[in-house]
Formats: structure tokens, sequence, C-alpha cells
């Protein structure tokens, strides 16, 4: 009996165990060697970089500074944003230009302006031409200002987190939402994008550095990450607590017994 009670103990202290090969990121062939030449570029990856293209709803803050009077200045606006500031949610919708439906920016006089599909730097491109017609000098900046994504499971911080930077890779992405914890199945992370009105599913295997060189490395706006978990969690979460529930209920049992034995 106490040989297959051992044995039980044993099967589940090892089963609940989290291994390094599921816990390290990025993980090579080189990952368990004890030595590895020092000061010295081991490989290389062409990082795939993208342009993010401008969408409906997208919040835009756009700012002409010119050398004509405000007087006469179009595209003059009271309400004029600091970059520096730390805009939140509401502040920014007011303070930026709100894309349409119809992918558009209004203005005065010029009324309409088509941005969707243009990459921020584009944007800034084809608004300074329309400046260079009605401004004295005119200099056009372009950002976008509600760049965000999702991150739910496992990971300290659930929650959407919002940027002013619209280049982020996976890594800083988990990151920002705190890392992610001992029980995270860092193998099978769903990757939910959005891409021309369509739901594209993903699965990233974040243990193989092999990932740096793939499209999904970085973050898309509206992204969904979903982090599950390894299989050990209920093992780890729960088999403590119910083992100490069973061990007290067990010992309350046998007491229980013992005083009934003796009352006998």
């Amino acid at each position: 009996m106490k040989f297959f009670l051992s044995a039980f103990c044993c099967s589940v202290l090892f089963s609940s165990c989290v291994t390094n090969k599921k816990y390290v990121l990025l993980q090579k062939d080189d990952v368990n060697k004890k030595s590895l030449p020092k000061d010295t570029v081991l490989r290389t990856y062409d990082l795939k970089m993208y342009d993010y293209r401008i969408q409906p709803e997208d919040i835009l803050w756009v700012q002409f500074e010119s050398l004509t009077p405000s007087d006469f200045d179009i595209f003059n606006r009271n309400i004029q944003g600091n970059m520096n500031m730390n805009l939140m949610q509401g502040t920014a919708l007011m303070l930026g230009e709100l894309v349409d439906p119809n992918g558009e920016i209004s203005f005065p006089v010029i009324t309409k302006v088509k941005v969707a599909g243009l990459t921020v730097y584009e944007a800034q491109d084809k608004l300074q031409k329309l400046a260079d017609e009605y401004l004295d000098s005119p200099v056009v900046k372009v950002r976008l200002i509600n760049f965000r994504f999702t991150v739910l499971g496992e990971v300290r911080h659930e929650g959407t987190v919002t940027l002013y930077n619209n280049r982020v890779n996976f890594l800083e992405a988990i990151g920002l939402a705190g890392g992610l914890t001992d029980l995270a199945d860092k193998r099978n992370i769903k990757l939910i994008r959005q891409v021309n009105g369509k739901a594209e599913v993903h699965y990233i295997d974040l243990l193989d550095e092999n990932f740096v060189d793939k499209p999904e490395y970085f973050v898309y706006q509206n992204d969904i990450l979903i982090v599950p978990a390894l299989r050990q969690r209920p093992y780890q979460v729960f088999f403590g607590k119910n083992l100490s529930l069973f061990i007290s209920s067990l010992s309350l049992l046998l007491i229980t017994i013992t005083l009934i034995n003796s009352l006998n």
C-alpha cells in the first residue's frame, strides 16, 4: 500500500513539473550547451519589417506648422495636441482626427482627404502637398495615436495595451502585459489578426528562435494574443489545495473513528 501511495505521489510530482524545454523562449540547438563563443555573432535574421496601413476608426494626430498668420491658416485648430503629454483614450479622440468608415478625415475648405490604405508617412506626404497649396512654408506631422492590441490568458496583466508607436514586436507586446507566467504554454500562443475585414487565426511557437524570421514577429493594430496554460496548471493551482482539504478531511474522519472506538 505504501509503495502504491509513494508511486502515486511521485507521478503527480513529476507530471506537474515544468521543464526548461517548455520555459526558455526562442530556443535553438545551442540553448543547452554549457559553453558558447562569447563576443561574437552566432547567427543573424532578416527581419520582415512592415509598414502599417491606416484603417477606418484609427485616430491620427495631425499638426500643421507654417509662416502663415493664424487668421489665414485654414488648418489652424484651437486644440493642438502636445505629443509629450500622456494622452488618455478620450483625450486622444478629442485631439486627433478620427478616420471615418470611408477611410477619410475632414478639414476646412479642402473637405475630406482619403488616408485609409496609406502608411503614416504616405498620409503625411499627401497632407504636405495639400498644405503647400494653401500655406506659406508648411510642415506637416502625422502620428497614429491609438495603436492597440489585447493580451489575454497566462500573462501577468491581461488587458488592452494602447501605444503611440505602431512598430512593436511580439516579445515587446508580451513584455507590456507583464510577461508570461510560469504555466504559460509558449508553444501554442493564439494570434487573432484582422486583415481586410476578416479575422485570421495563427498559432505562434515562442520556444523556436526561428520565429524571429516570421511575418508574425511584429504586432498589428487590433491584434488579439491569447496565451493558453500548460496541462500542469490544474496540478499546480488546484492539487495542493485539494490535497490539503483531503488530508484535513481524512484526519477529521480518523479522529472521529478513534473517539467512537474509545467510547465503545
